[in-house]
């Protein structure tokens, strides 16, 4: 069974919307370390339609990343919304169809190495809750964003239990946490 992960940029005041806005100093080599293993072990990514539409606005033309527009650009990218109809313009991008829990749970079965949910806070939130992420990485900058969307979860969440799996803090400060569902 493939390895479904997610992974957020929060601030230590709980923004975790428009990362770029807010942790560009505190982005360090260990980070890029990391994010370069995930590409390395992903070879499948869902988004949610915010995300899609911002991404793809803008990573097709992006050159000077270290690497990250070269692999969202060519990755098979599923994307979850109710209102986007297929074809999508974006290379190698589609919309699920039908329900996004049973779509990674089929997805999961096939092979392949990771699967990673990126580029939406809503597709996250709704495949962890559903028990189809297995890892969640939380990366706290230490910075305060301010006037940003706060918090992953929403106030009428069921109350879920988790279980921390690894953490790290890199030299600039910041705590990569990473969690899965407990048993």
């Amino acid at each position: 069974m493939r390895k479904v992960t997610a992974g957020l940029f929060h601030s230590v005041d709980g923004v975790v919307e428009a990362p770029d806005q807010w942790q560009f100093d505190q982005f360090d080599d260990e980070l890029g370390e990391m994010l370069g293993g995930v590409m390395a072990r992903v070879d499948t990514v869902i988004l949610g339609r915010k995300g899609y539409q911002e991404w793809a606005g803008y990573w097709p033309s992006a050159t000077a990343d270290g690497g990250f527009a070269d692999f969202i650009n060519t990755v098979p990218k599923h994307v979850a919304s109710r209102t986007l109809t297929g074809p999508l313009p974006w290379n190698n991008a589609r919309v699920i169809e039908g329900d996004v829990v049973n779509f990674v749970r089929d997805l999961k079965q096939t092979e392949g190495k990771e699967i990673a949910v990126m580029g939406g806070i809503e597709i996250v939130r709704s495949l962890f809750l559903a028990g189809m992420i297995d890892e969640l990485s939380l990366i706290t900058h230490p910075v305060v964003a301010g006037e940003k969307r706060r918090h992953l979860f929403a106030p009428d969440d069921p109350v879920t239990r988790v279980s921390l799996v690894s953490s790290t803090t890199t030299s600039k400060g910041n705590l990569v946490a990473t969690y899965a569902l407990r048993g």
